[in-house]
């Protein structure tokens, strides 16, 4: 803690009768800085600029617990035991690690999104599909000159039962995508 921010402790009250002493001689008393401190700094504080000082405060509630061989009155956890801003940072920096081993493995290539995987097959099954219209206009020629037909006739009906197809073809895959069971780790994200 720096010297000015104890001079602002000490001008607000939040130090009164923590010390003995005035000026250069003012001497404090931990456990009570502590205890003064530890019940006025707010969450936001703690983690800022207050950080060292909550460092300090936990040092000298270990050293205390140390020496009077119990924890303070109405404590629950041993002071060695993180509290709720350390478990949140602890929380932060593992869910920060996953995701750049995520990242290291994306780039490394073991594995891709599955918006790019949809967005490749959506792109190999278009081309497909124009493939086929063009075996269908090809083939609907090819029938007209063997049986003296008219072309556009023979590929209305072709391009006629194509659609009928699909349609059934997407029905059907719509029915089986709703009743399709839960994977294992779809069941876990769910929980």
């Amino acid at each position: 803690m720096s010297k000015p921010r104890i001079s602002q402790y000490l001008a607000s009250g939040k130090l009164d009768g923590c010390y003995v002493g005035e000026g250069r001689s003012r001497r404090f008393d931990a456990a009570k800085v502590v205890a003064a401190l530890g019940r006025r700094l707010d969450l936001g504080q703690m983690t800022g600029n207050g950080l060292a000082t909550r460092k300090a405060m936990k040092e000298i509630a270990e050293d205390d617990a140390r020496t009077t061989g119990s924890n303070r009155a109405g404590e629950i956890l041993p002071p060695n035991d993180p509290d709720r801003l350390e478990l949140a940072t602890i929380q932060i920096k593992e869910e920060d690690a996953r995701r750049r081993r995520r990242e290291n493995a994306r780039e490394e290539g073991l594995w891709v999104l599955a918006e790019e995987v949809q967005r490749h097959s959506a792109r190999a099954m278009s081309h497909e599909v124009g493939q086929f219209d063009t075996v269908l206009r090809d083939g609907s020629r090819a029938v007209a000159d063997a049986f003296g037909i008219d072309a556009r006739q023979v590929r209305k009906v072709l391009v006629d039962h194509w659609r009928a197809h699909r349609a059934r073809r997407a029905e059907q895959l719509a029915n089986q995508a709703t009743g399709a069971p839960m994977s294992d780790t779809e069941k876990s994200e769910s929980d």
